[in-house]
């Protein structure tokens, strides 16, 4: 093999990348800082009741707030890449930073607003003022996508593009692993709002290295003002017609969209699924070691940092799996990077052993660290070269289809199959014979009391107690009322007197109790056939590209 064929060493490698690929890594640090530990809790705040200073959404609902944050997050910077092309890099991340930071705050202070406008009688409050922040916040990360990768992209050639995006990826996930660690802490039990002004002020803090350290690349800056430049329509139309006219990579970016469905669903289900149904006491004095801020008062890890484990995998053994997987062909990494990952996501909602799950979480992020970094680099390569930051762009295309057809069938599914206070109230009603006009009102019983409710009433919880105490403070309640904080705060003590405090293990025995009952975990096994689907797509994407008669283009890179 001639010498100029050969790879260079690792050291050569990561000497040839410019300042601007290592500024670009610290800028994305940092927003990945803020962004995940929004989204490290946002799951469950967003479904907490109010009494836990949540927002009491239904799990549908959820759902559509996410389907419609990963439209807008994913699909934008199929335009702003071409914006950023044209208007520049630094614009766009200052542009970025101050939509993220109005919408960090707006989701800061979503639980006093929609209390307030609760009051002046607005329906659903909480969904409609966290959708307006949730929009802020994917339009700001929209704009910042593409001149971050876009730089990375600049960085490299077809030599270094592996080793390139997996440091990358490798310092991505330093800001994704500290995140969750962080909003633990910051949340304590309850504290939402700590968090969302935590993520506001790192993102301000992105201002120092976007000011003084980015340099704008070389082929933004040499564009001179006499240069005829196309507007703003031009730009979008030519963006869309640039990606309709290659098919080949519009079939490539549907198939890769299976793995973003499993991948997001990972951070926003299954801390969901985890908080209700996964009895992480077996590993939460390991967790506690580090941070008693990592386990709750009731003795459970808290799911955030269970999650976390795909982060702090990836910073550990993305390297080297990058330096291995640039041996082989992407498209072949692809496929055993979704394969892997396939199994550990159906197995991270297969079980309620805590154990287990952080199990199937790590065998995850072994296929993520094959598929996620490996994506960004074929694509990167495939770009023509004044074109980078808009064919990132296109990257985000699956990335969009998977988050949000992810969300808009997860949420739907688990309000169904697995919402488990849901079939609490169910069981209570049908099993036990308690009164629905009490159980199945989410304020006379709060999400936060109902398995409390279901212990109590399976070891012979007297209903009338229960329907005296309702009957007397809601006496001088009108109907249509909405509940103040503190009339809120003196049902639950009313509540509180009811129900006592059932031993946790009878709690737990109620939780085995439905598990039997309604099989929850089948949500993955549905979810996860899209995620097969996806697998055997990319065999057959990759059996196609080597055909003789698909030599050359995007083939190439397989």
């Amino acid at each position: 093999m001639p010498a100029s064929d050969e790879k260079p060493s690792f050291m050569t490698q990561i000497r040839s990348f410019p300042a601007n690929f290592w500024v670009a890594c610290f800028m994305e640090i940092l927003e990945r800082l803020a962004f995940f530990a929004v989204r490290a809790i946002a799951p469950l705040f967003l479904v907490a009741s109010s009494g836990s200073n949540g927002l009491g959404l239904d799990y549908a609902q959820k759902g559509i707030i996410y389907m419609v944050w990963a439209l807008l997050q994913c699909l934008i910077p199929m335009v702003s890449g071409g914006f950023t092309d044209r208007y520049g890099y630094r614009k766009s991340l200052g542009a970025a930073f101050i939509i993220n930071i109005l919408g960090y705050v707006l989701m800061a202070q979503s639980k006093q607003i929609s209390d307030a406008l609760a009051q002046g009688g607005w329906e659903n409050a909480g969904f409609w003022v966290f959708m307006a922040a949730a929009c802020l916040v994917a339009c700001g990360t929209a704009v910042f996508k593409p001149p971050a990768h876009g730089t990375i992209a600049a960085s490299s050639d077809e030599k270094t593009s592996s080793l390139a995006w997996g440091v990358f990826y490798w310092v991505v996930n330093v800001g994704g692993a500290l995140a969750p660690m962080a909003a633990a802490v910051l949340r304590k039990e309850i504290d939402w709002d700590n968090v969302f002004y935590f993520a506001a002020i790192i993102t301000t803090a992105n201002f120092i290295p976007a000011i003084f350290f980015f340099k704008e690349p070389q082929h933004v800056v040499n564009k001179t003002s006499g240069e005829s430049k196309p507007g703003i329509l031009q730009t979008f139309v030519g963006s869309i017609a640039t990606i309709l006219r290659d098919k080949r990579l519009l079939l490539f970016l549907g198939i890769f969209s299976c793995f973003w469905l499993m991948f997001m669903q990972l951070w926003d289900l299954l801390p969901n699924f985890i908080d209700e149904w996964v009895d992480t006491s077996d590993v939460a004095p390991v967790f506690g070691w580090f941070s008693n801020g990592w386990v709750l008062e009731n003795g459970q890890t808290k799911p955030e940092m269970i999650i976390n484990i795909d982060s702090v995998a990836i910073i550990v053994l993305v390297l080297p799996i990058s330096m291995l997987l640039s041996r082989i062909s992407k498209v072949a990494a692809m496929i055993i990077g979704m394969g892997i990952s396939l199994v550990g996501f159906v197995g991270s909602g297969a079980t309620s052993i805590g154990w287990f799950c952080c199990l199937a979480v790590f065998i995850f992020s072994i296929g993520e660290m094959a598929c996620s970094p490996t994506f960004s680099a074929y694509v990167g390569l495939i770009a023509p070269s004044h074109k980078k930051a808009l064919y990132m762009g296109y990257s985000n295309i699956p990335y969009a289809v998977g988050w949000a057809l992810g969300n808009g069938i997860s949420g739907f599914l688990y309000e169904s199959l697995s919402n488990k206070t849901k079939l609490a109230r169910e069981f209570m009603v049908d099993q036990l014979g308690l009164d629905p006009s009490i159980v199945m009102d989410k304020v006379k019983l709060p999400k936060d009391k109902v398995m409390e409710a279901m212990a109590w009433a399976r070891d012979g919880g007297p209903a009338d107690a229960l329907r005296s105490a309702v009957d007397s403070f809601w006496s001088n309640i009108p109907s249509e009322a909405v509940l103040s904080e503190e009339q809120t705060e003196s049902w639950a003590t009313t509540l509180d007197g009811v129900l006592g405090s059932p031993a946790v293990a009878r709690v737990q025995e109620a939780t085995k109790l439905l598990w039997d009952m309604h099989h929850p975990y089948v949500v993955w096994y549905y979810l996860g056939a899209v995620g097969l689907a996806g697998t055997l797509g990319m065999i057959a994407f990759y059996l196609l590209a080597r055909s003789p008669a698909a030599r050359g283009g995007v083939e190439t890179a397989t």
